[in-house]
């Protein structure tokens, strides 16, 4: 191939993986907005309290999807190729995204939303993995910049989307109206801050597979991982181990959800039984794949103590990252409506989406110069400290909306703390990917990442648990959902300690 096509397959690829990232970031900005709305009319006559668990509970069911999808494509990605496996993993994000705007009850909605998180956990992991094999190791900073800015970018395009919907619903309706929908079709559309219409606006991502089939070619690395016969140890009989990973953390779901009755107690040892069983589960593909690869004369690779070690340590610093961002910025817009008073025009939670998806561009962007200068493990140590500051400072200061200044300082800690904790959206582009080789680029950084998610599936569920206990001790559900998220942020120190037990590569080429 010549040095012009192999630039035009490279960019190529970056585009693919950028819209891919965009709108994943767009659909995950989705929820935040719509999720209230929707339960209030999925779940008619529930208290605040009840709507908030239940919210917590899909925000579980979102991240246990995206932990299985990540493995389940990454598979896909080091079976099929990552661009094949790239169109199946957006188109299943976008459509079922879409049909969520047809829900009528809670459970569709809910199995939908899963189906959907699928593809959002897969896409990233494959893009990385295509994007760092077309550049090799060309300005890997600079693509790991653009990655994570690219979803960062999606989540404020919804936060905006959002602003002008609500404040267009009348010219909406009346457009809708010159279509001949009938009025009670507008009106359904459009009911509580048109959370159906935007949510239908996700199927719109699928588009992107028509520019990625006619413009993205395989890469390389994997092509040669084809030829070799690498590519067909990948069995399918071991996606049996996800199936079983994802019906274990489900049941982890099921166990700490408002709709369950077990206790405390019990929940923790269904847990812990249900968590292994999820790991082997996870891993099986892989264990697998490398007995195949041992046993048939192909170069050998196995899990040995610095591949495990990798391996574990990747999924640890994911579990911190994971759990802060959803335990604290995914939870900002809705909290941030108990700031206003209720049936206020001011869109708050539009204002918390954008401010914070803008810190979020700026940080992602900037975080792997700053960690290929300083290194990896200095970098995501300060990242922590200062997400855990700045989660505190917004969820503890931030008590009004009704003065300028009061107005100020919520844009500006929203800011920081979209910033702060999605700064590490652009070091993991950098970080994961030097962990492993190509042989097993997707489906180990798919591992790590999402093995965080199920982490963070868990701990999410012990806001209702927080929430509840601080119920007790403040006088506002404000209060009591702000030290929730407060208290569930102190994860950040955990991630200060865990990094200096993991390798430093900064300057290593990827293999």
């Amino acid at each position: 191939m010549s040095t012009t096509n192999t630039q035009r397959a490279a960019y190529a690829a970056l585009t693919a993986a950028f819209l891919g990232w965009l709108f994943d970031g767009y659909e995950m900005g989705l929820f935040p907005l719509i999720g209230q709305p929707a339960l209030q009319d999925l779940m008619p006559g529930t208290s605040a309290i009840v709507r908030a668990q239940t919210f917590s509970v899909f925000i579980a069911l979102y991240l246990v999807g995206a932990a299985t999808g990540g493995v389940l494509f990454g598979w896909l990605g080091d079976k099929i190729g990552r661009v094949k496996a790239i169109m199946l993993a957006i188109f299943s994000y976008a459509i079922f995204t879409g049909l969520c705007g047809f829900a009528t009850h809670l459970w569709p909605f809910a199995i939908l939303r899963f189906i959907a998180s699928l593809g959002m956990g897969g896409e990233w992991s494959l893009g990385v993995a295509l994007v760092n094999e077309a550049w090799g190791g060309r300005d890997r900073r600079w693509m790991a910049a653009f990655i994570g800015a690219s979803s960062n970018i999606g989540f404020m395009i919804t936060g905006i989307f959002s602003f002008k919907l609500n404040g267009s619903i009348d010219l909406i309706s009346h457009g809708l109206l010159n279509l001949n929908f009938s009025q009670s079709t507008i009106n359904y559309l459009t009911h509580n801050r048109a959370w159906r219409l935007l949510a239908i606006s996700g199927a719109i991502p699928a588009l992107v597979n028509v520019f990625i089939f006619r413009f993205v070619k395989e890469s390389h690395g994997w092509q040669e991982e084809k030829k070799s016969g690498r590519t067909a140890l990948w069995e399918t009989r071991d996606l049996a181990g996800v199936l079983i990973a994802a019906i274990a953390a489900l049941v982890i779901i099921y166990v700490w959800s408002p709709f369950c009755g077990i206790s405390k107690l019990g929940a923790l040892i269904v847990s812990v039984v249900a968590g292994l069983i999820s790991i082997w589960g996870y891993l099986l593909p892989l264990r697998n794949y490398l007995k195949r690869l041992n046993s048939g004369g192909h170069s050998v690779v196995d899990l040995d103590k610095k591949t495990l070690k990798n391996l574990f340590i990747g999924a640890g610093l994911a579990s911190v990252v994971l759990l802060g961002t959803w335990g604290s910025v995914q939870q900002a817009a809705r909290w941030s409506s108990g700031l206003i008073a209720e049936g206020s025009a001011i869109p708050i939670m539009e204002y918390t989406v954008m401010a914070s998806s803008f810190g979020s561009i700026v940080f992602a962007f900037l975080t792997p110069l700053f960690a290929d200068r300083l290194g990896r493990r200095i970098t995501y140590a300060l990242l922590s400290a200062s997400s855990l500051c700045a989660a505190l400072i917004f969820f503890k200061t931030n008590t009004s909306f009704q003065t300028s200044a009061e107005q100020y300082r919520f844009i500006v800690t929203a800011f920081l703390l979209g910033g702060t904790t999605a700064s590490f959206y652009g070091f993991f582009p950098l970080y994961l990917p030097e962990l492993f080789s190509t042989k097993l680029r997707a489906t180990g950084q798919g591992f790590c990442y999402n093995f965080g998610r199920l982490v963070a599936a868990v701990g999410t569920l012990q806001l209702g648990n927080l929430t509840l206990l601080f119920s007790g001790y403040t006088h506002s559900s404000l209060q009591a959902f702000g030290n929730a998220y407060s208290v569930l942020s102190m994860v950040y120190l955990l991630g200060i300690i865990l990094i200096w037990f993991a390798p430093e590569t900064k300057g290593t080429e990827l293999a």
